[in-house]
């Protein structure tokens, strides 16, 4: 029982520290946000977040790995409320590009995010995220010949890096027409992937 009541409490803690954490990142941003700040947001001692974490490279760490999987499960829900593959790819590859648009997302997950982390562990989060999904629709657009047979591996990089480029430029831009302007520009590059119908046939 006291195990239980202790791992309780332990979880209680990191989730604490997460939370705070991620609060004070998105608003504040990573370099200006001190220990000492975080850990009385959170309500626990120093000595509490080094029990969970080695550092604050550490809580941001679980911080972004948060908000990445959050968005890769916004992609999955958007990709899911639709029947036929294309359909599912492309209101996918449109909920990550909305999803960069969110000011409590973006200076986590697209400005400190690699900053902070280094650009090979923050792709590798990314990856294990919205890049596992995005693998798993070429997939299914290929063994459905909704694309052209080939290897997915090298598709699947050029166009997540086309994607995470462009959603650090909607990050930085304040122009209101960016989302639909990128959108557009996507849809045509994405259009360029689809096997041609046959002549007299719909769609």
């Amino acid at each position: 029982m006291t195990q239980g009541i202790r791992a309780r409490q332990r979880a209680q803690t990191r989730a604490a520290l997460v939370r705070q954490g991620r609060r004070l990142f998105a608003t504040q941003g990573y370099a200006a946000v001190g220990l000492a700040e975080l850990v009385e947001a959170a309500g626990v001692t120093k000595g509490a977040l080094y029990h969970h974490f080695t550092g604050k490279p550490d809580l941001f760490r679980a911080v972004l790995a948060e908000v990445q999987q959050e968005v890769a499960d916004r992609v999955a829900a958007a990709a899911d409320a639709h029947h036929d593959p294309w359909s599912r790819f492309t209101a996918g590859c449109r909920a990550f590009l909305t999803a960069s648009t969110d000011p409590q997302l973006q200076r986590i997950m697209l400005v400190d995010g690699p900053a902070v982390l280094g650009w090979n562990e923050w792709r590798a989060l990314d990856e294990a995220t919205s890049g596992r999904h995005l693998a798993e629709a070429l997939t299914e657009l290929v063994d459905s010949g909704t694309i052209g047979r080939q290897p997915v591996a090298p598709l699947a990089r050029l166009l997540s890096g086309a994607m995470n480029e462009a959603a650090l430029w909607l990050a930085g831009t304040t122009d209101p027409a960016a989302l639909n302007d990128t959108w557009a520009a996507l849809s045509r590059m994405l259009a360029a992937l689809r096997t041609p119908s046959p002549a007299g046939s719909a769609g």
